[in-house]
């Protein structure tokens, strides 16, 4: 029994073994189309990782420290600066109108206009945005309110000093034209009794502008507020 069952395992290996062995040609022609895709993904893939390795190396090494400041030729773009270098800044406003003297020493009177015209700008921006700052806490925190609002003054006085720079030297170069409407300027904000504000129309009544000086003999005057942030 044993035997025969031998026998028909040897004479049934050779009809099923081939046929275990054979695949369907389409079933190959899928394997293969399936394998075709996989290899143009995964080549794909290496691509775009080996483009994208040098950006996230680059990113990862970037150092802090060449940042640079914000750039007065190009303000919409925001970066952090410290206070003494920037340009829009008390301290920045200070180091224009310094400039301008040294000017003025050289008798370079185009370079000092430039430079007295640049603070002015700085000082009004200054005045201007500490005053909008002052108004806006107002009512929720008067102690910031009221720094902001010594500030605005302190750059309204700044502007109007720079102002009055300007008018002088817009005189040395005969220029009345220019230096008029500033010289006005500087009166309607630091009013005529302040000391500034009696220079300023000195200087118009020198220049025959104006035929009534100020203070007249004998007139005292009072002393009126700051100048305002106007």
């Amino acid at each position: 029994m044993l035997r025969y069952a031998m026998v028909i395992k040897s004479k049934l290996e050779p009809v099923f073994f081939p046929f275990k062995m054979q695949r369907c040609p389409m079933e190959s022609s899928s394997v293969s189309r399936v394998n075709g895709v996989v290899g143009l993904v995964s080549t794909s893939l290496l691509v775009a990782s080996a483009a994208l390795l040098p950006l996230v190396t680059h990113a990862q090494t970037i150092n802090p420290s060449q940042v640079q400041p914000i750039s007065p030729d190009d303000p919409n773009v925001v970066r952090p600066t410290p206070q003494d270098s920037s340009v829009l800044s008390m301290q920045g406003g200070q180091r224009l109108m310094d400039e301008a003297s040294k000017a003025v020493s050289a008798q370079n009177y185009a370079l000092a206009a430039k430079k007295l015209q640049e603070a002015r700008q700085v000082f009004n921006q200054l005045s201007n945005f500490y005053q909008e700052l002052a108004g806006s806490f107002s009512g929720i925190d008067n102690r910031i309110a009221d720094g902001h609002r010594r500030k605005a003054l302190e750059a309204a006085q700044l502007r109007d000093e720079s102002t009055y720079q300007l008018a002088l030297v817009h005189r040395a170069q005969n220029q009345p034209e220019l230096a008029v409407p500033l010289l006005v300027q500087i009166i309607r904000s630091q009013q005529p009794t302040r000391e500034l504000g009696k220079k300023a129309y000195q200087q118009l009544f020198e220049m025959g502008f104006v035929d009534s000086q100020f203070p007249s003999t004998g007139q005292s005057t009072s002393v009126s507020p700051a100048a305002t942030t106007r």
